[in-house]
């Protein structure tokens, strides 16, 4: 299968890629199917599968004492890579988190995935588990991105933790990174951040998608505030359109970005839900039109699990 470095080093015009939410616990993979069917239908080069850290809760004992309990709420990243490669022929990008892993516990998933054929794997570091503030790894896991795609880079140079492995398998693994257009919350300025995303280069990371952002200016100082630092690596801008009116309060505050005035009086004047759709949808597809005439190698969808007005807008774009 091919890697996604490959793919974008060898396209001749922009495409799109798309990001699935993996269902809850207790669906089946058909769930799963009804998300990627119609995004199928567009032949994309490759989709990436987002991968979400277990939530832990604490329960009073009679005792007084406290019991931790680990949850998983979706299923795992080798369970739901093996059944899309089950039922379509697609390169499959499974993300990979520093968040709630040790070292040996995320080497030992990137084996997995080597074992199944994957050469493609978004590295990230993880939000914060519920409740905490700020991100706090594992006693022996990964606090940033850059670590992750070190050891990654040693894997592939057949480096495994375990020096006793009689002659390890190199994997063969292509890796993307995220990058903040609008800055990581994290950083303490654009400058810093930038910074922290050469780290991930340096380290081994070959391309970098970003996050979403609805005003493209943010993208193309961001890019060219990366080709200043001397990141030469492909740069994937990140969309995703604005479905509901509540979004304009959530997606600022869950992901720390700004929404432009003019969509959100578009939007805010829409009568109705069906409206705010449209208007949403619009304002995607300009955005996309936009940036590919700016040279953009790819447009990256967030489909949140719903695909239908990413189905659209793709398909009036490319």
């Amino acid at each position: 299968m091919p890697k996604v470095i490959d793919i974008l080093n060898n396209s001749s015009s922009a495409f799109a890629s798309f990001e699935l939410v993996p269902p809850l616990k207790g669906s089946d993979a058909n769930r799963l199917y009804t998300s990627l069917r119609p995004i199928m239908e567009l032949q994309p080069p490759f989709v990436n599968i987002t991968c979400h850290r277990d939530e832990v809760q604490y329960t009073l004992n009679e005792d007084g004492t406290y019991t931790k309990l680990t949850l998983a709420k979706r299923p795992s990243t080798i369970a739901i890579v093996a059944a899309i490669m089950r039922k379509y022929n697609v390169e499959i990008v499974p993300h990979v988190i520093c968040g709630g892993a040790s070292k040996a516990k995320v080497e030992s998933e990137l084996l997995d995935l080597h074992f199944l054929g994957i050469e493609n794997v978004m590295a990230l570091r993880g939000d914060a588990m519920s409740g905490q503030r700020y991100f706090i790894p594992e006693a022996d896991g990964f606090s940033h991105t850059s670590e992750l795609v070190s050891m990654i880079n040693n894997l592939n140079h057949g480096k495994y933790l375990d020096p006793t492995v009689a002659e390890p398998l190199p994997t063969d693994f292509s890796v993307g990174v995220a990058g903040y257009p609008e800055k990581h919350f994290e950083a303490a300025n654009p400058e810093t951040d930038i910074a922290h995303l050469k780290e991930k280069v340096e380290a081994g990371a070959e391309y970098i998608v970003t996050q979403m952002f609805f005003d493209n200016e943010y993208f193309y100082d961001f890019r060219e505030r990366c080709r200043q630092a001397g990141i030469t690596v492909p740069i994937i801008p990140g969309l995703k359109p604005i479905s509901t009116a509540r979004q304009l309060l959530l997606l600022p505050r869950t992901f720390h970005i700004d929404i432009p005035q003019p969509l959100v009086e578009a939007i805010r004047q829409a009568a109705t839900p069906e409206a705010v759709y449209q208007v949403g949808a619009e304002w995607c597809i300009e955005q996309s039109r936009d940036l590919i005439a700016h040279g953009v190698p790819a447009i990256h969808y967030y489909t949140m699990g719903k695909a239908d007005n990413i189905l659209r807008i793709a398909k009036a774009v490319f």
